[in-house]
């Protein structure tokens, strides 16, 4: 892991191998909390961790379909 540090205002720039750049900004410092800017093309998805690791899970569920044996016809006795 690369460790920078930065004051207010600064950016760091991620260049990908593709020529893609995208800019990391410290925008404010109050306290504990740092707020970050991003500048990244439309397509890259930029999200907070947790938002992230729900996404993935969420990718990870399969969606309910129909039930087991939905896709056969069966026949149903009728009462008299």
């Amino acid at each position: 892991m690369l460790v920078l540090s930065r004051q207010r205002d600064e950016a760091v720039r991620i260049t990908c191998p593709d020529g893609t750049v995208v800019e990391v900004v410290v925008v404010d410092i109050r306290g504990d909390k740092v707020r970050l800017g991003f500048t990244a093309p439309r397509d890259y998805i930029v999200d907070r961790e947790e938002v992230a690791r729900a996404r993935e899970a969420e990718a990870a569920t399969p969606p309910l379909g129909p039930a087991v044996g939905a896709d056969r016809d069966f026949d149903v006795p009728r009462s008299s």
